[in-house]
């Protein structure tokens, strides 16, 4: 098998000069990749592009700090793409972000809540963003013992993410190859490759050597070979697990065979 991008931007306006080259490379080196939306127009755009590509997916729904542009309509909307369209393999990324803090806790967790509900109706996935918000994040989450799917850009240890690991993949990407994020070193070194996905985020958090510049899903073999590093297994090792572990996740066993 191929490497796979669990979670990344293609839609974004970073690429809007060079995104069929880019593309090309993903057809050519990779599995498949999972385009992410972050609000109603992004979601869209992710849609519209899974549909022109055979190995190119997409999820849907409203990032944190996007949830004021969330409203019944749109989220409708998005809920009838999800049902209806087999490209569409996850809701996300949605969860928590008090980083940035552009609307209230509060605000936050309720458009949170509201897509989580949608994801019970359309049975697919849910893709995490949280950010300083780790502890409302799994407290959430636990609440809800029937929606499973991917921790994205997972910040936090090992320990806290027990709670939900059952029905929970961790997401990692560039950031495991930076020389000084020793709590995700240390997160993959105690987590099962069982329950490891690889992505990239790019355009964001470049791996190393690369860091500093715009990122894309190819660079993910960076990530994989850090991982290979941490766990004193080969790369190709690393590969076959992670991209099954994604397919599994996504609940894609029907399209690829994993025997």
């Amino acid at each position: 098998m191929k490497l796979v991008d669990a979670h990344c931007h293609l839609n974004d306006e970073m690429y809007k000069d060079d995104v069929d080259e880019i593309i090309k490379e993903v057809e050519k080196e990779m599995e498949f990749i999972v385009c992410s939306g972050w609000d109603y127009n992004s979601s869209l755009e992710a849609v519209k592009m899974a549909n022109n590509h055979k190995n190119i997916y997409a999820s849907i729904g409203f990032h944190p700090t996007d949830i004021s542009t969330m409203n019944k309509e749109k989220l409708a909307t998005l809920e009838k793409i999800a049902k209806e369209n087999k490209k569409v393999v996850g809701i996300g990324e949605i969860g928590l972000d008090y980083y940035w803090m552009k609307d209230p806790k509060e605000v936050q967790i309720e458009g949170f809540r509201e897509q989580i509900e949608m994801i019970r109706r359309v049975n697919k996935p849910i893709i995490i963003h949280t950010r300083d918000a780790l502890n409302d994040t799994i407290n959430i989450l636990s609440e809800y013992k029937d929606v499973g799917g991917l921790l994205h850009c997972y910040p936090g240890s090992y320990e806290a993410v027990l709670p939900i690991l059952d029905r929970y993949y961790v997401n990692v990407g560039g950031t495991l190859t930076f020389k000084n994020n020793r709590k995700t070193k240390e997160l993959v070194e105690k987590l099962p490759i069982e329950k490891l996905i690889l992505e990239t985020d790019s355009p964001y958090l470049t791996p190393t050597p690369f860091r500093g510049k715009r990122n894309k899903p190819t660079m993910v073999s960076y990530v994989a070979l850090e991982v290979a590093r941490i766990k004193n297994i080969s790369y190709e090792e690393v590969v076959d697990i992670t991209t099954k572990n994604a397919i599994i996740a996504y609940n894609m066993e029907n399209i690829w065979d994993l025997e």
